[in-house]
């Protein structure tokens, strides 16, 4: 028998280790691991979420950080800087069951609950059922790491190796130095989020004002983050160099078997006819098959043109809605049919559900 408790997501420093340790059974990823979860807590939290525990037979089989999302509707914590929702359970668990338990733990009577952003790579997508649905989400991509540089370049496109080609050909003979240096030590990490932020800071996202700056959320969670993967040796800063001024940047962190790059940047003045961040991904990809280090080299980001270019393995992320009752699936099928628009997560139940009359909890 399974049995939900939640707490406030405050004291999650209290249950860190049985997240840990979860995590280790469970999913194995880094965007789960403390040191990502806590930074994005403390920044980006409300002090709404919750921290739900499920237990079965003294065991401890799922555990998710929940935030309420309107109305009769509760989501997984995860803002933008996350590329997953933080939900996590034993790969025997039946997601269904446990959604259905959690369903009538969360406060306010919930009518549904979403799992946002999952990856069936971690997680299988499980079929549907009368309390469930998953929702496509967005494709991504990664390279695996696997055999020789030279057989992966060989599959590349003929354009993208040419392009490189002759953007180094031209680089050398107007005597440019290039040079890609990792930064990887705690007392490192200040400096490196500092100069991704003047990176950021010149280009389009300044004016969204979506650039990372070392006193703004962005940069206090990007900074705390990679200081704790630091301190065991599983984060990465790239700087990719052009005559010795940085040109380009990746934000990465490690775990198992997987560099994630969680984020990318280039300078926006370079001349068009260079890629800074597509010669940087090439020395990094030489680098990372020769070293033979990790399994993969994750995007997370939707997939773009230019991700096609450096590899052909695509997965769909995917949300996954739990009802309370069928007929408010069903609703929402319909609505959302009738609509003609692209699938949502739980947050975007159609306000009609809401306005349904609540019937007593189980």
């Amino acid at each position: 028998m399974m049995n939900w408790t939640v707490v406030p997501a405050s004291d999650f420093a209290n249950h860190a280790a049985t997240w840990q340790k979860l995590n280790q059974q469970g999913p194995a990823s880094a965007l789960f691991d403390l040191e990502f979860v806590q930074p994005l807590l403390t920044e980006f939290g409300t002090g709404k979420e919750l921290l739900a525990i499920c237990t079965s037979q003294q065991a401890v089989v799922a555990m998710a950080i929940m935030a309420p999302s309107r109305a009769s509707a509760w989501d997984t914590f995860q803002p933008s800087q996350a590329p997953l929702g933080l939900w996590m359970n034993l790969p025997e668990c039946n997601l269904g069951d446990l959604l259905n338990g959690l369903m009538r733990k969360l406060p306010g009577l919930p009518l549904v609950i979403g799992v946002t952003q999952c990856d069936p790579f971690l997680f299988p997508r499980p079929p549907g059922s009368a309390l469930m649905q998953t929702l496509d989400y967005v494709d991504t991509a990664r390279i695996r790491i696997k055999g020789s540089f030279e057989d992966y370049w060989a599959a590349r496109g003929k354009n993208l190796r040419a392009n490189l080609r002759k953007q180094r050909v031209r680089l050398a003979n107007e005597g440019h130095t290039v040079h890609m240096e990792t930064s990887r030590a705690p007392e490192q990490m200040a400096a490196a989020v500092a100069d991704y932020g003047l990176l950021e800071s010149a280009g389009w996202k300044a004016q969204g004002g979506t650039a990372i700056h070392p006193d703004n959320q962005q940069g206090r969670f990007y900074c705390s983050m990679l200081e704790g993967f630091a301190r065991r040796g599983a984060a990465s800063v790239i700087r990719y160099r052009l005559n010795g001024k940085v040109v380009a940047m990746n934000l990465c962190i490690e775990g198992n078997g997987s560099l994630i790059v969680l984020k990318t940047t280039y300078d926006e003045t370079v001349p068009s006819h260079l890629s800074p961040a597509f010669l940087m991904r090439e020395e990094t990809c030489q680098q990372m098959f020769a070293e033979q280090k990790f399994s993969t080299l994750e995007f997370y980001g939707k997939v773009m043109e230019w991700h096609l270019r450096w590899t052909d393995e695509v997965r769909t992320l995917y949300h996954v809605n739990s009802y309370r009752w069928p007929i408010l699936l069903r609703l929402h099928t319909i609505l959302k049919n009738r609509q003609n628009r692209a699938p949502a997560p739980a947050d975007a139940v159609p306000a009609a559900l809401n306005q349904l009359e609540k019937q007593p909890s189980e």
